[in-house]
């Protein structure tokens, strides 16, 4: 049993750096040009090594890959949502943190600037909205103690709108890293259109939330 479990540590730890080795070959000449050939000599192993652990091979490598990366873009979202204390807080939290993955992501930046073809499948209809499905799966139920559980996977989803709309066509003078510029603009859109409303009940005096529109934040702008 312990020699089971230090090979599942030693080969999560492999895949690990066969992941590793592939983001930065990718960061430095971009996903056409990178092989499996190149990921092995980065990471420090065989073909053969990362054909047992992806045996589909590039496709599969760079599969894996791109879930591991959007995970972690999740997970540092999350935590940063967590730490906040009011809906506008977490707001400018997820924006800024998102934004600086992004802005911070070499090998994302390099393919949005020389391989923008790669990243163009990604952005019909059908598989936006399944990122977006993920966003508020993974994002939302952080969102609902300020939003109500209702309303916090569609919180999540439009922050990843936005979010994404100002990463392909950036704003003169915007930057959503900058928690000034983040906080101008979910002040602006945001907290309006997801500070639920609320009624008082009656028989318990508890409050109620009803859904958010964005339509009023939208019209007062």
């Amino acid at each position: 049993m312990v020699s089971e479990e230090r090979s599942g540590r030693a080969d999560g730890v492999l895949e690990q750096r066969i992941l590793d080795a592939a983001l930065t070959m990718i960061a430095r000449w971009g996903v056409a040009k990178t092989t499996v050939a190149d990921v092995a000599k980065e990471a420090r192993c065989g073909r053969a090594t990362v054909y047992r652990r992806f045996p589909g091979g590039k496709d599969e490598l760079f599969a894996v890959l791109g879930r591991r990366e959007v995970d972690r873009f999740f997970a540092a979202t999350v935590a940063q949502i967590d730490a906040a204390t009011d809906l506008e807080d977490a707001l400018v939290a997820a924006v800024t943190s998102t934004s600086r993955v992004a802005a911070d992501h070499d090998a994302l930046r390099f393919v949005l600037r020389h391989e923008p073809e790669v990243v163009l499948p990604y952005l019909g209809f059908a598989a936006l909205d399944r990122l977006f499905a993920v966003a508020a799966a993974s994002v939302g139920p952080h969102l609902a103690r300020f939003v109500g559980l209702e309303a916090g996977p569609w919180a999540a989803e439009w922050v990843g709108r936005m979010v994404l709309s100002y990463l392909f066509n950036p704003a003169p003078g915007v930057d959503l890293a900058d928690p000034n510029d983040a906080r101008a603009l979910v002040h602006r859109f945001l907290v309006p259109a997801l500070a639920p409303a609320t009624r008082p009940v009656a028989e318990t005096g508890t409050q109620t939330h009803t859904p958010p529109t964005l339509v009023p934040a939208l019209q007062g702008s």
